[in-house]
């Protein structure tokens, strides 16, 4: 069967269809990236080796909006820093409101418990030690993965709730690395 290009009673040209296709496209792609998913680039070292330098991922912005999804420890979560609103960084989530923090020669305590930090290799550790810390309510306690060349709760203190907008859920970039942050 094939059908003329002449214009039909209730039918709309080719083109025309293709144009609304493409504009309901344009209008989904912008939803999708303005409320839900984000690209960002990850600058610097603090996370590695879970991120490197000049990775590209995705971070679900919908995930901590409206008070719907619940920040978790190990997140990796996307703030705004708090000594300067106009950066943002990326960390994981260690303590979490109401939370003892402590950390004896590089080893993380959480509520008087050893972490289990697989993501951390030797390498990356350092031998800091901080005293117990209480997590102050909606408020957290975050480390970068490469803690040796992070700069973190150790130094500037908790992240207010408030500053976190994203959590790091995919790799897009180099391709290698793609898939699932873990």
């Amino acid at each position: 069967m094939i059908s003329s290009m002449e214009e039909k009673p209730g039918r709309s040209l080719p083109g025309l269809s293709w144009a609304r296709d493409l504009a309901l496209a344009v209008v989904f792609a912008f939803f999708l990236i303005v409320f839900i998913y984000q690209p960002v680039k990850v600058e610097g070292t603090s996370m590695m080796p879970t991120l490197t330098d000049q990775e590209r991922i995705f971070i679900n912005k919908f995930t901590y909006s409206f008070g719907i999804g619940k920040v978790e420890r190990d997140d990796m979560v996307v703030f705004l820093f708090p000594l300067d609103h106009s950066k943002s960084y990326i960390k994981r989530v260690i303590g979490l409101p109401g939370d003892t923090v402590e950390i004896d020669r590089g080893t993380v305590y959480v509520n008087g418990k050893e972490l289990d930090e697989p993501y951390i290799a030797d390498e990356y550790r350092d031998r800091q030690s901080l005293s117990p810390t209480t997590v102050p309510l909606e408020n957290y306690f975050v480390l970068g993965d490469h803690r040796s060349s992070s700069n973190d709760s150790r130094a500037w203190g908790m992240v207010e709730r408030k500053l976190i907008y994203g959590k790091a859920v995919f790799v897009y970039w180099p391709m290698d690395k793609m898939g699932r942050v873990h």
